[in-house]
């Protein structure tokens, strides 16, 4: 999960082809349909839901 790795909103935006805007969209309703509070939340979430995030190096 791309949030997992701590990336930004621009950074979102670059790997899916979207604009920095609709990313933070994306952020504020994951964030609201899961009921947490932050990006680390996030994270945290998706290690206990869907595992360790593969290394990307």
């Amino acid at each position: 999960m791309l949030l997992s790795e701590g990336l930004t909103n621009g950074q979102l935006a670059e790997r899916l082809y979207i604009s920095p805007k609709t990313a933070a969209v994306h952020v504020s309703n994951i964030l609201a349909k899961l009921d947490l509070s932050g990006r680390a939340e996030i994270a945290a979430w998706a290690v206990r839901n869907m595992g360790e995030p593969a290394s990307t190096v």
